[in-house]
């Protein structure tokens, strides 16, 4: 590797109108930093990975957690970084990453295993991350989508490359806002966000939406642009379509124009007052992990209720396109893991199904099988998770 190294290095400097023999090649940055790009690509194969299929002992009532650990281990981006370590060299802080520790060690498990473990023990983990959101603490039933949210985020927090000190929020002059074009805006937005926030996590789950308010009196547009890490999507009743639900109608009702009255609408820019106003949401920014949150539960004054109506949801080819910035082209997502939630509110159940290279496999705690395509849509469908394939954003 020593010799292919400096080969190279020699063709470079050639090629920079150097003399080769005039350059100690060996203590050269540009031979430095190719050596360090490959060792990278070595330690990198040195991953000698298994095929991932351990399940995940339940230390009571955790299969929420179980299935959520199995939808992560099987987001191919993370699952390597974590297991490389990448976290030590890329986190500001000075403490340590304790919960990403932890998280670590069971993808290791999982995936490092040489055939004689079938199953890991996530007790330690969940005891950390208890320890870090008390409101997770006893041996009760929780929400998988509220644990992967809270997860996420502690996790993004112990390996933060930004300052814990957060910086100045620069206001903006109004007359300086509106000069902006909206995808200059949202870029503003997003910088100032990644100023404060930038991680692995924020890397591959982070996304940005675009509210538009439209005042009915002025037609003043103004824009707000907020970070998502999910989709939290309405599941329209089946009495509405007369046919099969699917997630495009999903997308559709989350993105549908809203109508407010006056006392719902907050203050028009231009009239300074309120006024009835639409609000629409569109995706400014789409992320490399697509999580959907289907919202099964619902809550009402006295009680929560729960959706059992089938969404179909494509397994390739996810267009997102339609639901992004006016000159978004197609926007293609795979799916590759979902979290199913079986029961009613008080006592239910959550399994996971994961894509393979060899099909999929459902893991229920312990239990790891093969399941059918056509298995993986039903009602219990929870929580969807898509890789990007294909991103054809055009600017003019």
């Amino acid at each position: 590797m020593d010799n292919s190294c400096q080969a190279l290095c020699r063709t470079l400097v050639s090629r920079n109108g150097l003399q080769p023999e005039n350059v100690d090649i060996s203590q050269s940055v540009l031979y430095t930093s190719i050596m360090g790009l490959l060792l990278v690509t070595d330690k990198e194969r040195e991953l000698q990975l298994g095929n991932g299929q351990v399940g995940l002992r339940n230390v009571g009532n955790t299969c929420f957690l179980n299935a959520i650990l199995q939808c992560l281990s099987h987001t191919r981006s993370l699952r390597d970084y974590c297991l490389m370590k990448a976290f030590i060299q890329d986190k500001h802080s000075n403490q340590e990453p304790v919960l990403m520790n932890e998280f670590s060690k069971v993808l290791a498990g999982l995936w490092e295993c040489d055939g004689g473990e079938t199953t890991v023990n996530p007790g330690k983990l969940y005891r950390v991350f208890k320890e870090s959101v008390p409101y997770f603490s006893g041996y009760s039933q929780q929400d998988a989508q509220e644990f992967l949210r809270f997860l996420l985020d502690r996790l993004h927090t112990e390996i933060n490359r930004r300052p814990s000190k957060r910086p100045a929020v620069i206001q903006m002059k109004e007359s300086t806002y509106t000069r902006f074009r909206i995808s200059e805006e949202a870029f503003a937005m997003w910088q100032r966000h990644l100023d404060r926030d930038d991680s692995k996590i924020v890397d591959l789950f982070s996304g940005q939406l675009r509210s538009s308010l439209h005042c009915s009196v002025c037609s003043h547009y103004s824009n707000t642009f907020d970070v998502f890490c999910d989709l939290s999507l309405p599941i329209p009743k089946k009495s509405d379509y007369g046919r099969t639900v699917t997630l495009k109608d999903c997308l559709d009702l989350f993105s549908q124009e809203e109508k407010l009255d006056k006392e719902n609408s907050p203050m028009c820019e231009r009239c300074s007052r309120r006024t009835e106003s639409t609000k629409r949401l569109t995706i400014q920014r789409f992320p490399r992990i697509l999580v959907i949150h289907l919202n099964r539960f619902t809550m009402s004054r006295y009680s929560i209720s729960k959706s059992t109506v089938s969404v179909s949801f494509p397994l390739t080819g996810l267009d997102l396109g339609p639901f992004g910035p006016v000159d978004c082209g197609p926007v293609l997502y795979d799916l590759y893991a979902v979290c199913n939630h079986s029961g009613t509110v008080n006592m239910g159940h959550y399994t996971a199904a994961c894509r393979e290279e060899e099909g999929w496999c459902y893991y229920n705690d312990s239990c790891v099988d093969a399941i059918s395509e056509e298995k993986l849509q039903s009602n219990q469908a929870y929580v969807l998770f898509y890789e990007l394939k294909i991103c054809n954003i055009t600017r003019k």
